[in-house]
């Protein structure tokens, strides 16, 4: 029986530990997708405890912690900062054969050297002694990324943000790149005139342009567009349900933008017909400047009203949605691909009955005009797990080149998440590991070491073209 979390953790044969040890655990981390505060990064934020690293913010460990039946006041309330922790202490030992289990004790092996498994038993000495490092100089935000051998991150970022502390860190000197990601979901939502108001006033005043018509919103945007690129941006991204992808004409796409800016609720299709205008507006200027555009789609988002009102959104009131998704998302990107306007493209999606239909529909408008041109993404959200990654590999590699895949990311909010990167690593290497040993591939460790590198970090820092060393 294998000790839990041992050096050969999720490797189940002698050639996965070889490639992982030898090849895939010394990369380097590129993660060109997170949620990761850049004020934090800019200030070199000191967390005061354990629990502001690992708990503010993480509705995942807070939907773990309702499931095990914690009141709000110590997941989302006014308990205090210790009493918190020791409520998702308690909670831990009942997370077993989810991916918390897995991640928080990877995370306190990594950061902290922590390699007892935390229960309520040991919570408040946990804490104390997680404290009382993070609390420390050399567990500041930036040292936090160099313990990980980060090499750049992508932070996401809405057109009306200042990226005032992206300058900050650039001018500061950081050796890591912190670069924005350009996320104009807001700009898209017309769902109210009040909604709509508000976030073009933000605009205009991150701009600098007078918003009298759709000519000139779309100047304002393009602007806050042209500025994330001079910022070192080359990434857009998208959370969106399903790709809009409806007829339009610029025509009535200005009527309905002045009948919104007027006050006045827009029907559903004037809603869609926007949507898509701008979905496509959008994808030809990262065309225009070679950017990377991402699509993460399915989430069905804020489902539970009462408590929404009460915590916000981004809180843990999300699910998997059953959107339909293949025929606007090819008429999307063959509309974009005829007109030569397709950039890189990373899809994702949510549910995991669409697996087969994203991974076959990437391989559509992969032209060979560039490496891996329109990809898969990793599992995302709900299927960023054992199982949910495992069926991303196995069904990419069944119908497009995993060999060619950008990897991993962590989508996350918190600087303690980095070793999911060595999730997907050893799951990785565990795949491919299994096939050799089973005779379904050659035993060549040597070019197989190499796949594993470039999918650990060589393919996405030559997709995006980071330069990272």
């Amino acid at each position: 029986m294998k000790q839990f979390l041992d050096d050969n953790f999720l490797l189940e044969t002698k050639t996965a530990e070889q490639l992982y040890h030898d090849y895939a655990k010394q990369m380097p981390i590129i993660d060109y997708h997170c949620h990761l505060p850049p004020q934090q990064i800019a200030a070199d934020a000191q967390f005061r405890n354990i629990t502001q690293a690992w708990l503010y913010g993480d509705h995942y460990k807070w939907r773990a912690m309702r499931t095990n039946g914690i009141h709000e006041d110590f997941i989302t309330g006014s308990a205090s900062d210790e009493d918190k922790f020791l409520k998702w202490a308690e909670t831990v030992p009942y997370t077993m054969r989810n991916p918390l289990y897995h991640w928080t004790h990877l995370e306190l092996q990594r950061y902290f050297d922590i390699r007892e498994t935390l229960d309520a038993g040991n919570g408040k000495q946990v804490y104390d002694t997680a404290s009382a490092m993070i609390s420390s100089s050399a567990f500041s935000v930036k040292n936090l990324l160099r313990k990980m051998n980060v090499k750049v991150v992508c932070t996401t970022d809405d057109p009306a943000d200042s990226l005032e502390f992206h300058q900050t860190i650039k001018a500061d000197g950081f050796e890591i790149p912190v670069y924005p990601a350009f996320r104009p979901d807001n700009a898209m939502n017309v769902s109210s005139p009040e909604i709509f108001a508000a976030y073009v006033a933000r605009l205009e005043a991150a701009s600098n342009v007078e918003v009298k018509n759709l000519d000139s919103y779309l100047r304002a945007l393009k602007s806050r567009h042209d500025f994330f690129a001079e910022m070192g941006c080359s990434v857009s991204d998208h959370g969106l349900e399903h790709i809009h992808a409806a007829d339009y004409t610029e025509a009535g796409v200005s009527a309905a933008f002045d009948k919104i800016r007027a006050g006045k609720h827009l029907s559903a299709e004037e809603q869609e017909q926007f949507r898509s205008a701008m979905l496509v507006w959008f994808a030809e200027w990262d065309h225009e400047k070679g950017w990377v555009q991402q699509y993460h789609l399915g989430a069905l988002r804020n489902n539970n009203a009462r408590l929404l009102e009460k915590l916000g959104p981004d809180t843990g009131w999300d699910s998997i949605g059953d959107f339909s998704q293949g025929r606007a998302l090819s008429k999307f990107l063959n509309g974009l691909d005829k007109n030569d306007r397709l950039a890189k493209t990373i899809l994702y999606n949510l549910n995991p009955s669409d697996n087969e239909l994203f991974a076959t529909m990437t391989g559509n408008f992969n032209d060979g005009t560039a490496v891996g041109k329109v990809q898969w993404g990793s599992g995302w959200w709900f299927l960023d797990q054992k199982d949910g990654m495992i069926d991303q590999m196995n069904t990419l590699s069944n119908m497009g080149l995993i060999s060619r895949f950008v990897g991993m990311l962590t989508d996350s909010r918190s600087f303690l998440s980095f070793p999911r990167h060595e999730y997907f690593r050893r799951i990785l290497c565990n795949l491919f590991g299994n096939d050799i040993e089973n005779g379904e591939l050659p035993a060549d460790i040597r070019w197989v070491g190499k796949l594993i590198q470039d999918i650990c970090f060589n393919n996405a820092n030559e997709y995006f073209g980071f330069g990272a060393k």
